[in-house]
């Protein structure tokens, strides 16, 4: 099993390759028996279970348990054994834990103390020395959490679960289990005693599995291989760690599968993100995106060199482990001693909602301090608890140029930025990373790097979007304004728990004085644009019930914490909302922003913040300007499209919800309690009880059901 990479490809085609397998099914209380003493082999992945899926487990159970002759199959485990009655688990792992967490409850709840003793005997066998048998748990996990599942969940000590934090566990896996305990335990404490009981029969003598066993395992990496092939849930974790440590000889194995294990546990237990954090590595390692291929890509072109060179443990020490802490860095830069403004700069990234920037990134952090990957030198602040190492110093890092690092970051995130702005799709995002990521390998200057240049057409898009309308996107809006924000306060600005970017004048003025003399047609303009909007702790909602604009603005300065923000702070000077004072904050607004990202100046030193939407849409080097403007109600009655009197309806049938609207000579929607409202979105809101929803996807026509977003394409076809 411990054999090298080499001599197991050699086996795989020799007369030992056969393997026998046997399978039975067998109730829970014949499986926790002596019969099998189960062992989670160190390349087995980590307990990932969150409370979702052991409470429905529970709830499952329990509604099988209230029909007590009818079994429950609980799946398959696949077991390697090894000798009389020793097992891996190499499936079943996350069952195994689980129903091992609702025994442990049940007998701590338990009153009777033979129920008790017998419910104990199913997790740790008690021993029998006339026999020879000696005491031990059923079920071992693997090395790094086997001691704290025996002393806390096998060995009756659910008690000290309770006291516990997060500070006090030293894996995810760990956290999983005491999460897990504590919900079980709520739900079960529930049930009276009766019920518990009749629980606690049915799962020993009616909840089944499939034992499936094998006793001729060629190499732990060829189980995951079959696995993988069979469709059972391995993550491209799972194999990359099975892979590489069959290239260690049996002294390394152990110690190198724990390592392994300290590297990647703490990145995320979430599946996703550890496969994203692959896929980046397979980009900076290859030079090239991932083809959909990871595990394939990555075993091939970067993990197969080093397992025929025989340097496995060099890439898990100075490859895997500084570009895994540079993940771990990146989700949560303000817990480390880094620098702050480099701890900013990594913040502000994390605003995007695509990822692309973080492979760049990662190289950064990794390219800048040659012990990022030491284990000795955790660039983590220390949290305060009496089990959390001390951190290092800055200095133990060894940084490396960190004013290149910063002048990379903040070129990073103008192009992140702009990207987002100007909808760069995904393809042509990752292959900036890379070409990025090519270019400063090579060593360029980060001015010359390609991938973090800014072109002039994406330039003036940038601006044609900024000028131009921003709705339906409020996470986008609300970095935009973050940006300006700190532009005008030339400083870093801690962000408020809930922070967003609220309207300042309302979606429906129809009965506001204080917008008695605005026109339709101004009140449509300015609805959706930068100028309109000021961040402010709290949500939405808050302003719902204020039209009137002193009341709205009262609110929005209500608390200390959007007060901070200088562009909202400065609506205390103003008493009226005007298009003047709207128009005086969205070219403001605009200028900081490209400020800050200095694209406000094109090659020819012209200001592009002084140049009209149409103006910089006729410019050679701009494609995308058209996308910035909003198509109107009224303008979809101009081009006959939609007609005065016209009905549109919007039906949710499984919540039996429908609404209807009636399109208005002024271009407005009409709901049947009389309200009007500007846009398709703003009717859906209102007509949903603030429940957010995409109103050209929702409404339909009465006459043809045809959806007003075919009808909105139509018009902005037209148009151009």
């Amino acid at each position: 099993m411990h054999a090298s990479g080499s001599s197991n490809r050699r086996r795989r085609g020799g007369q030992g390759d056969h393997m026998a397998i046997n399978a039975r099914e067998l109730p829970l209380g014949k499986v926790f028996t002596p019969d099998f003493r189960f062992t989670v082999p160190s390349f087995q992945r980590a307990y990932i279970w969150k409370s979702e899926n052991i409470l429905q487990l529970v709830s499952d159970l329990h509604d099988a348990s209230k029909t007590p002759q009818t079994p429950y199959f609980l799946g398959s485990l696949i077991l390697v054994r090894h000798g009389d009655n020793r097992y891996d688990v190499i499936d079943g792992q996350q069952r195994l834990v689980s129903l091992s967490i609702i025994i442990a409850v049940l007998r701590d709840l338990e009153q009777d103390a033979d129920l008790m003793h017998q419910l104990d005997a199913l997790l740790v066998e008690p021993g029998d020395k006339l026999r020879g048998i000696i005491s031990e748990p059923r079920l071992t996990l693997r090395e790094r959490d086997a001691s704290f599942f025996r002393e806390h969940v096998q060995e009756d000590n659910l008690e000290s679960v309770f006291d516990m934090d997060n500070d006090d566990l030293a894996t995810a896996a760990q956290r999983n289990m005491v999460t897990n305990i504590r919900n079980v335990y709520d739900e079960i404490s529930a049930w009276g005693m009766s019920a518990r009981q009749q629980f606690a029969q049915y799962l020993v003598n009616q909840v089944t599995l499939v034992i499936v066993t094998t006793d001729n395992l060629d190499g732990a990496h060829r189980i995951f291989d079959v696995m993988n092939m069979r469709g059972l849930p391995l993550t491209p974790s799972d194999v990359f760690k099975a892979r590489a440590t069959s290239g260690l000889s049996d002294a390394e194995l152990d110690a190198y599968t724990e390592r392994w294990d300290d590297i990647i546990d703490p990145i995320s237990d979430d599946p996703h993100e550890s496969d994203e954090f692959f896929s980046y590595l397979y980009l900076i390692l290859a030079h090239q995106p991932d083809t959909g291929k990871l595990i394939e890509d990555f075993l091939d072109n970067v993990l197969k060199p080093h397992i025929d060179n025989g340097t496995v443990a060099s890439f898990i020490n100075t490859v895997l482990a500084p570009y895994a802490m540079a993940w771990r860095i990146i989700s949560k830069p303000n817990e480390t001693i880094l620098p702050a403004e480099i701890r900013h700069r990594l913040e502000g990234l994390n605003d995007y909602r695509n990822h692309e920037w973080k492979p760049v990134a990662m190289w950064a952090l990794v390219n800048s301090y040659r012990q990022l990957g030491n284990p000795d030198c955790p660039p983590f602040a220390q949290r305060g608890s009496r089990n959390v190492k001390a951190s290092t110093s800055l200095a133990a890092l060894e940084p490396h140029d960190e004013r290149r690092l910063s002048e990379i970051l903040s070129a990073l995130e103008r192009v992140t930025g702009i990207r987002t702005l100007i909808r760069t799709d995904v393809t042509d995002r990752r292959g900036y990373a890379n070409a990025a990521i090519r270019d400063l390998d090579k060593g360029y200057l980060v001015e010359r790097c390609n991938g973090l240049k800014v072109r002039d057409d994406d330039q003036e898009n940038a601006v044609v979007r900024l000028q131009g309308e921003l709705q339906s996107d409020n996470a986008l809006v609300r970095l935009l304004l973050i940006r300006a924000n700190e532009q005008k306060a030339q400083s870093h600005l801690d962000r408020p728990r809930k922070c967003s970017a609220l309207p300042i004048m309302p979606v429906n003025i129809e009965h506001s004085k204080s917008f008695s003399d605005w026109s339709p047609e101004q009140h449509d303009h300015w609805l959706y644009r930068l100028g309109n909007l000021a961040l402010v702790q709290g949500t939405e909602e808050q302003l719902d019930k204020f039209n009137e604009f002193a009341a709205r603005r009262d609110r929005m300065l209500m608390r200390s914490d959007s007060r901070r923000f200088p562009l909202t702070n400065e609506l205390k000077d103003y008493n009226d909302c005007t298009p003047s004072l709207l128009e005086k904050r969205q070219s403001e607004t605009v200028r900081l922003i490209v400020d800050y990202w200095g694209i406000r100046y094109d090659r020819n030193n012209n200001d592009l913040t002084v140049q009209g939407i149409d103006q910089l849409a006729q410019s050679p080097t701009a494609h995308a300007a058209h996308s910035s403007k909003r198509v109107t109600i009224r303008q979809v009655i101009q081009a006959g499209l939609l007609v005065p009197g016209e009905r549109l309806v919007w039906e949710r049938p499984r919540k039996g919800e429908r609404w209807y609207a009636t399109v208005t000579e002024n271009g407005r929607f009409r709901l049947d309690d009389g309200s009007e409202y500007p846009t398709p979105t703003a009717a859906a809101r209102a007509a949903a009880g603030g429940r957010r929803s995409g109103g050209l996807e929702v409404w339909k026509r009465t006459s043809n059901g045809q959806k007003l977003s075919d009808i909105w394409k139509q018009c902005r076809l037209q148009s151009h």
